[in-house]
């Protein structure tokens, strides 16, 4: 397993930023079996972008899952980017992480490393501000990417901005990302809005998976997404169970959605 981390200037954040990089490489037992070198020239992987939550950064992955194991075995790399507070939207008062996570990482990503461009092979997932991320670059790009996973999404975003538990320092912290928090329902942030949108256009729909733990505090977004999935007919797997917003949930459950995920499992050589 080769782990790189890649500090570039993005044009979309017109700053420098950063991504750690999983790349699978051959094992020794490999090696002595004569299983085929995975840097011949033309070799690609599938890829997944692995997207953060609010207030975690690209590192927090690697630090507090087992990603890179199951990267490896299972023949996937792994590209997670820094995203700060940004719900990967190109902000009112901010950078363009939406423009940045979307068009110009994959496009730099595979620029630098040995990954395939085909929609069959690239997938994105996240965790809570994350898998609301997912889910929108799937909802939105759907001709880029072949499934996507949300674990303990904030799916409804709508929810979160309008909710009056929410306190004036989160509300202003949303406007900096969203502009005008009345204009988001109906929007390309809406994550209900786009799904209904993507249905009435697009038959191609990307699979999806969502989880998220019975005793998460976005639980209930999660249902309500989940029913509103059901009801227009997507392709939606879902699993729930014990657990809390925590990386004890979202390490066992972002090795259920790599199984999860139609993976080749091997290299591809173009």
């Amino acid at each position: 397993m080769a782990l790189i981390q890649c500090q570039f200037t993005s044009a979309s954040l017109r700053v420098q930023t950063s991504i750690f990089v999983v790349i699978p490489t051959i094992t020794y037992s490999e090696v002595a079996a004569g299983q085929k070198d995975m840097y011949e020239a033309g070799t690609k992987f599938q890829t997944l972008y692995l997207l953060h939550g609010y207030s975690q950064d690209q590192s927090c992955w690697l630090r507090y899952s087992n990603i890179e194991r199951y990267a490896v075995e299972n023949r996937l790399a792994v590209v997670m980017p820094a995203a700060e507070h940004s719900f990967y939207t190109d902000m009112a008062h901010g950078n363009r992480y939406w423009t940045y996570v979307s068009e110009e990482l994959p496009r730099v990503a595979r620029a630098l490393f040995p990954l395939s461009d085909k929609r069959e092979d690239n997938f994105v997932a996240g965790l809570s501000m994350g898998g609301y991320g997912a889910f929108k670059v799937v909802l939105r790009n759907p001709e880029k990417f072949a499934a996507a996973a949300s674990l303990s999404g904030a799916l409804d975003i709508v929810r979160i901005v309008e909710s009056p538990e929410s306190t004036n320092m989160v509300k202003s912290e949303l406007s900096d990302v969203f502009g005008d928090l009345a204009r988001v329902k109906g929007s390309e942030n809406d994550l209900f809005h786009l799904a209904e949108k993507l249905r009435t256009e697009n038959t191609d729909v990307p699979k999806l998976f969502q989880c998220c733990g019975t005793e998460d505090f976005l639980y209930q977004d999660n249902v309500r997404f989940r029913n509103h999935a059901e009801h227009l007919g997507l392709e939606l797997a879902y699993m729930e169970g014990p657990g809390e917003h925590d990386w004890n949930f979202w390490d066992e459950y972002i090795k259920r959605v790599i199984e999860w995920f139609p993976l080749k499992r091997q290299p591809i050589y173009e």
